[in-house]
């Protein structure tokens, strides 16, 4: 149990960390009302996580702790749906409607199309 929960502890410390890091690269490189770096990491984070499905359901490498750690713990440390919440709830308040379905649409669109696409590749 212990080794489960550390795994888990090791894979969202580094997707937070790597989160943060492409989030806010991003939108320092992109000043706009669209939240391009939660965009970015959730479509990002869609794919590897399709891809890891793929590996893990095909390749007999993979060991069941390492869905814990990459898949449980990193990608869902790097993906994040509270913030996209949080970044529809800022579009709401700027009264962006036409960028908030736009993000609605393309996050939940091309996110699903990413996580098949990944894990077709792999499996």
């Amino acid at each position: 149990m212990w080794q489960n929960i550390l795994l888990v502890g090791i894979g969202s410390m580094a997707g937070g960390i790597a989160r943060y890091a492409l989030t806010e690269g991003i939108r320092l490189w992109m000043p706009t009302l669209f939240p391009w770096g939660t965009f970015a990491v959730n479509m990002l984070g869609c794919f590897a996580i399709g891809m890891l499905s793929g590996w893990l359901a095909s390749a007999s490498f993979f060991l069941p702790h390492h869905r814990l750690l990459f898949i449980v713990g990193f990608c869902g440390s790097f993906t994040t749906f509270s913030t996209f919440s949080a970044d529809n709830l800022h579009l709401i308040a700027a009264r962006a409607y036409g960028m908030l379905a736009w993000n609605i649409g393309l996050s939940v669109g091309v996110g699903l199309l990413l996580t098949i696409i990944g894990y077709r590749i792999t499996k």
